[in-house]
């Protein structure tokens, strides 16, 4: 292979510019904007880098001027420290004084462009790897896989890929794991899977890092039989599973609701004497505190504990949730104010968690001491934690407070959102202030903020309780025109609106189309239109619809 077939594979497919420029040296590193961001942040470890840096200049001033592999040796600390644009920057300090870079030089600036996503001037150095007779190896052509994969870039990586194959360059297992892991993180499973049979024993021997990758993301997309079939062609193919393998299982059981196999899962993997990590057991911590079974995530707690593997914030945060959900605020608390104590720092999650539950059982003044606290302690509050507190003065019967709550959103740098508004709608709906509540809709449609379905649920509701029913009906048939998929909540607003009226026919009709397949009504649906017809001494009617509602199994579940 020539140069210059290379070279104008690099002109069709990454640098359409690249004619531009003087292929005789590498060009100068701009320090754009970014770059300055990128580089102040190196200061953080600053001490390191300046060593690094007098070490670098020492040596270029040395005479004899000491071999390349010295050079590299500081370059590498710097790339691994992320000090790249610092490294890219001495690297031309040695173009100026004319000392000549090997592969491994330019493999080091390559990863520092990547990594910087100049991928312009990373395509401009391979070129000159090969305009110099350097023969790039699997290291140097996944360093470019790698940072096109981090950066999004992965369908320009599997490009790339397909033509250096092609052209008879060798890569590794790391560089079709880098390639699988790409577009596993961008949701192209099937595409990764597919990579996997493509490579399998033609090109390289799969590993368990590539089948883990694809099962992680295949649980992840909830296809955990998928993921099973996966894991039992390991086994046939005597890669034993490791870790990730295992957690990666598990969490896809406890996504799709299976706590009971997750933990037979678990088990096993304990039989099998793999070593289960702090993530491990957060997968089933978490798992069991979103199903709202504090106990048994205590359980799993201690258990970690007993194999002293030291819970992390990711862990309190889950069993402070897990609490919350059951209303059992004081326990979260109580984890919150020991959390320090145990070495593990509060984030802004934890104080959203807290200040939620705090909220949801009308604590709203406890959850706004709490917000001061953050303020003290430097942490930033999110629009997740102005939504709890919105929502919470909301429904303390405090509007004024809430909406001048929400104009200091703007002024501290966290514009609200939909779920911001939504709450503060569904508060003045609740109050009466209907006119109030379509001047605030009015207000954050001009802001560029789109109400959803549920706003509109909202508003129709908030009508039908004001006596204006004409009215919420023409926004009902509205968002039909507009084609709308209407959900169970909006029909079922919409039928309570009726209902009130005493408009049976109307109600019932909208049941029908409901029942005909546009969406399923629930048993809150069913007991609306029951309740309205017993009260108006309807019982003929509502007794064929109790009828009805035993026979599709409501009646059990309630609401």
């Amino acid at each position: 292979m020539s140069f210059s077939n290379f070279r104008c594979l690099l002109f069709s497919l990454f640098i359409p510019n690249f004619h531009h420029s003087n292929p005789k040296f590498i060009p100068n590193f701009p320090f754009t904007n970014s770059t300055r961001r990128l580089y102040s942040r190196s200061h953080d470890d600053g001490e390191d880098k300046d060593t690094l840096v007098s070490s670098f200049n020492r040596l270029l001033h040395q005479n004899p001027t000491p071999p390349i592999i010295q050079f590299n040796k500081i370059l590498g600390s710097l790339v691994k420290a992320s000090h790249y644009s610092t490294a890219a920057s001495l690297h031309r300090q040695m173009e100026l004084m004319g000392l000549p870079s090997n592969l491994v030089t330019l493999s080091i600036l390559i990863n520092c462009f990547c990594q910087l996503g100049h991928y312009s001037l990373s395509f401009s150095v391979f070129a000159t790897i090969l305009k110099k007779g350097f023969h790039p190896n699997a290291i140097t052509l996944t360093t470019i896989i790698k940072g096109l994969c981090l950066k999004g870039q992965v369908h320009q990586a599997l490009h790339f890929h397909d033509k250096v194959v092609a052209l008879g360059f060798q890569l590794n297992h790391v560089s079709y794991g880098t390639l699988i892991n790409g577009l596993c993180k961008v949701g192209e499973t099937r595409a990764a899977l597919q990579l996997l049979r493509q490579v399998d024993g033609k090109l390289v021997q799969l590993n368990v890092v590539m089948y883990s990758t694809i099962i992680d993301s295949l649980c992840k997309d909830k296809l955990v039989n998928d993921a099973f079939d996966l894991y039992f062609e390991m086994i046939a193919r005597r890669l034993s599973p490791n870790v990730v393998t295992y957690t990666a299982l598990i969490n896809g059981f406890c996504i799709v609701g299976k706590l009971k196999e997750a933990i037979a899962f678990f088990n096993n993997m304990i039989l099998e004497n793999i070593k289960s990590d702090v993530y491990t057991f957060n997968v089933l911590v978490d798992a069991f505190c979103k199903e709202g079974k504090v106990k048994e995530a205590k359980n799993v707690f201690a258990m970690m504990m007993k194999k002293d593997i030291k819970p992390n914030i990711v862990t309190y945060n889950s069993l402070m949730d897990g609490y919350c959900l059951v209303k059992e605020v004081n326990k979260a608390m109580d984890i919150f104010n020991t959390m320090t104590q145990r070495g593990v720092s509060v984030d802004v999650r934890s104080y959203n968690i807290i200040i939620n539950g705090l909220c949801k059982i009308r604590m709203v003044d406890e959850a706004m001491n709490l917000f001061e606290q953050m303020h003290c302690r430097n942490i930033i509050p999110n629009v997740v934690t102005y939504n709890s507190l919105v929502d919470g003065l909301n429904k303390s019967g405090k509007i004024s407070y809430a909406l001048t709550f929400v104009d200091e959103m703007h002024d501290r740098g966290q514009p609200p959102d939909i779920i911001t508004y939504n709450s503060l709608l569904d508060a003045l709906c609740k109050n009466h202030h209907v006119e109030e509540a379509i001047a605030l809709l009015r207000k954050f449609k001009d802001q560029g903020i789109q109400p959803n379905l549920y706003t509109y649920s909202l508003l129709i509701k908030g009508l039908c309780q004001s006596g204006r029913l004409k009215n919420a009906q023409e926004v009902f048939q509205n968002l039909l025109i507009k084609g709308y998929n209407l959900d169970v909540y909006t029909y079922t607003v919409m039928i309570q609106g009726l209902c009130d009226k005493g408009l049976f026919d109307e109600a019932l009709a909208l049941l029908s189309k409901m029942k005909d397949g546009v969406c399923v009504p629930n048993a809150v649906t069913y007991d609306i239109i029951i309740r309205s017809l017993f009260d108006k001494g309807e019982n003929e009617k509502a007794e064929k619809l109790l009828r009805e509602m035993i026979a599709r199994g409501l009646l059990e579940h309630g609401n």
